[in-house]
């Protein structure tokens, strides 16, 4: 059985093809900021992302119809429970509206793998998407009635790299308590009890650390002060897209803007060095979240490959537990594998509901 695996990020396109188990090609393709603020709306980038695809399949001599499942990243439509879930129109359509409340590029993932599979007759998956909500109580409420914080984070690579660490360690997922960090153009980081996500910044919503597309926390005030000079719709595409680095030196390329560290710029030295101390902050108040009571501290994504990230953590951080890095991801795996042992019958395929894992505080006027 051959599987497409389709994995849109706020900055790259990434695509594997499984036989089975084992994984014929995979390719990353890297899509710099300004490339991808020509399209007014995330939606727009189908085609483009499309074609993208199309052509890496060209490249390593595939047809799209010698396919037979279509497997993407998710995100964007009302909250999900974890687990393998088929692509219907009912998941497609919310996660074109974005019901969920979060424009993140993720949500491609589904939007491409239900083009593909209704394009060549074929079925369409995705796992673990952002909307996870697997959230404690005190982890929604905020100080405004009727205004709740949602889980919106890097669940697949968080819980893949999480299982991974967990076995490991010779112990099951369940059995441990881990602070997770994604971080790569967005960046979140979650506390894992265990085995549930029961709290964690809303990276794509102005939350954390800013990244090199994203604004992360901003004072409130200081944003409505910025917002009476330019617009809602500004500072909206600046929490996914248009922030961070973007928004400090007109890129999103960590790798230009690390070399201006490594060149002793002053300005870049300062805008990464806070970036990592925001992080740091980040995973203390996560290992609050955890009482104290940490097995590990995982990084992953796309920038662990620069060495100072881990170090800048571990000087902050590693008092409270050992910390190991996963550069990259594993999601491409954990989408092939999870699918197929979903379709042998190993594992349960779910169907999405159409409405909100959890929806306000019963019998509270909150």
């Amino acid at each position: 059985m051959k599987l497409l695996i389709i994995s849109p990020g706020s900055t790259s396109t990434k695509v594997s093809l499984f036989e089975d188990e084992v994984s014929l090609f995979e390719k990353s393709v890297f899509h710099d900021a300004p490339e991808l603020l020509k399209f007014p709306h995330v939606n727009d980038q189908i085609p483009f992302r499309y074609e993208v695809i199309l052509k890496m399949l060209e490249e390593y001599g595939t047809k799209p119809e010698e396919i037979d499942v279509f497997v993407g990243r998710g995100g964007s439509a009302y909250s999900q429970p974890g687990g393998v879930t088929v692509i219907d129109e009912r998941l497609y359509e919310d996660t074109v509206k974005a019901v969920g409340g979060s424009e993140h590029p993720a949500k491609l993932g589904v939007m491409l793998a239900w083009k593909f599979a209704c394009e060549y007759g074929k079925e369409a998956y995705t796992l673990n998407p952002t909307n996870v909500d697997e959230y404690c109580d005190y982890a929604r409420l905020t100080g405004i009635k009727g205004v709740y914080r949602i889980s919106h984070s890097h669940v697949l690579n968080q819980k893949a790299v999480a299982e991974f660490h967990a076995k490991k360690m010779a112990r099951k997922y369940s059995e441990c308590n881990f602070i997770v960090a994604h971080i790569d153009g967005g960046i979140t980081v979650s506390a894992h009890e265990k085995g549930r996500m029961v709290d964690g910044n809303m990276g794509a919503d102005g939350e954390g650390a800013f990244t090199p597309t994203r604004i992360g926390s901003v004072p409130v005030l200081a944003l409505l002060d910025y917002i009476d000079e330019h617009s809602t719709k500004e500072v909206r595409l600046m929490c996914s897209r248009a922030g961070g680095f973007v928004s400090l030196f007109g890129t999103a390329d960590a790798d230009v803007i690390h070399k201006k560290v490594e060149e002793g710029d002053a300005k870049a030295s300062l805008v990464w060095n806070t970036l990592i101390y925001q992080v740091c902050k980040q995973i203390g108040e996560m290992s609050a979240v955890l009482c104290g009571k940490v097995d590990g501290i995982l990084l992953t994504g796309g920038l662990m490959r620069f060495e100072d990230i881990r170090e800048g953590i571990e000087k902050r951080c590693g008092f409270i537990a050992p910390v190991s890095v996963y550069p990259g991801e594993m999601e491409q795996e954990a989408l092939a594998l999870s699918v197929l042992d979903a379709l042998r019958g190993k594992a349960e395929i779910l169907k999405y509901a159409g409405k909100p894992v959890w929806d306000g505080f019963e019998g509270m006027d909150l």
